[in-house]
């Protein structure tokens, strides 16, 4: 446990807080939250449910969950056995560490990584095994995974929509994954939560829906971001049953459960936004994106643009400084915008280039972050 410090997200954070800066380090998605999530979880705590719910969530949102996962992801799943509702994506995926890994196996993740998922298999004195994507689009070899694997890997980790990458994995590397899976016996955790977070026409894939995923997959989802309450702390897990049970009773000795009230305001948004609502999403967002890129660009710190999610990695390898870290500070201190320094996302020196921006920021957030960033030129 000696080696997990504070997360450098969290770092920056307080840094930016320190520096009353805008932040653009924490995901933390400051956007507005839609009328029918408030108003389901006001209604439900002025109505009582205010207690404790059952260990995996209130049928309420399970059965919500199972609905959405068959119309938008295409997965079947049983919300009385297959579902478990945790304190967000986070939880949901400790939960999973916990109840299917043992010390020692090792897991495969794709680089640049979301720290959290390294976190939580160190925790669980898992093995991290980093395969290295190339920038700017973030590609891998098909060998290079075949490489990974030894007679130790239990699982790999798939993040798609990616953080901080903003890759979004296609249906060819998916499936190459999925063999790799199926020939070697091995389980594969997803991580969905920015599943509507998509640009330019790319379609979201769920690694459960492949031939023979099903009993193998471990998807993971939740509304921080769609609904933008990330600090109502709402996720998900599905598995098959046995899994499932395993997962339950992990997420019940850490949670108990989740939020009871904050279940039942997702559930009623699940059931009131149509589908124009994920369109006007991804328009949105689209439109931060381009925003925020077309900043970093004039700033001479050129972007990876995402294809899917709401982060973007820029290369600052020309700002002053040695580090990912002091190239950061560099710009909070001269701009009072503040970044995550790519060593909290890549295991060797690469990560010295880059620095993570979250652009899930109001219209006015960004737009005056983009007029500071843009005095880096």
């Amino acid at each position: 446990m000696a080696g997990l410090a504070q997360s450098e997200i969290r770092a920056m954070s307080m840094a930016c807080e320190q520096a009353q800066g805008l932040n653009m380090a924490q995901g933390v998605c400051d956007t507005p939250v839609p009328h029918p999530v408030v108003q389901g979880a006001e209604q439900a705590m002025e109505t009582g449910h205010n207690i404790y719910t059952r260990f995996d969530g209130v049928a309420e949102l399970r059965q919500a969950l199972a609905r959405k996962l068959a119309d938008y992801n295409g997965i079947a799943a049983d919300p009385e056995t297959e579902i478990t509702v945790s304190a967000g994506a986070t939880g949901a995926f400790h939960c999973a560490c916990l109840a299917l890994l043992n010390p020692g196996d090792e897991v495969i993740l794709f680089e640049p990584y979301y720290a959290y998922h390294v976190s939580a298999l160190i925790s669980v004195e898992a093995v991290p095994r980093m395969l290295p994507m190339r920038a700017p689009d973030w590609t891998f070899s098909q060998a290079d995974l075949e490489r990974l694997v030894t007679s130790r890997t239990k699982a790999i980790v798939v993040n798609t929509p990616g953080n901080p990458s903003g890759k979004v994995f296609s249906r060819a590397e998916l499936q190459g994954i999925a063999d790799l899976a199926v020939r070697h016996d091995l389980f594969v955790f997803t991580d969905e939560i920015y599943e509507y977070f998509l640009y330019d026409g790319r379609p979201h894939v769920s690694v459960a829906t492949l031939p023979g995923m099903a009993e193998r997959t471990i998807t993971i989802g939740g509304y921080s971001k769609t609904f933008s309450i990330t600090g109502w702390r709402i996720g998900y897990s599905v598995a098959q049953a046995h899994w499932a049970q395993m997962i339950g009773a992990m997420n019940d000795l850490l949670y108990v459960c989740a939020p009871a009230p904050l279940q039942y305001g997702v559930a009623s948004g699940i059931r009131a936004l149509d589908r124009s609502f994920y369109r006007g999403l991804i328009e949105d967002y689209r439109h931060k994106r381009d925003r925020f890129c077309r900043a970093l660009t004039q700033a001479g710190l050129p972007p990876s643009v995402p294809q899917g999610a709401y982060y973007v990695l820029a290369d600052v390898s020309r700002l002053p400084g040695a580090t990912g870290k002091e190239r950061a500070m560099h710009v909070l201190n001269r701009t009072k915008v503040a970044g995550v320094p790519g060593e909290a996302f890549f295991s060797g020196a690469e990560g010295h280039r880059f620095m993570r921006f979250c652009f899930a920021k109001t219209d006015g957030d960004l737009d005056e972050a983009c007029r500071r960033i843009e005095g880096l030129q």
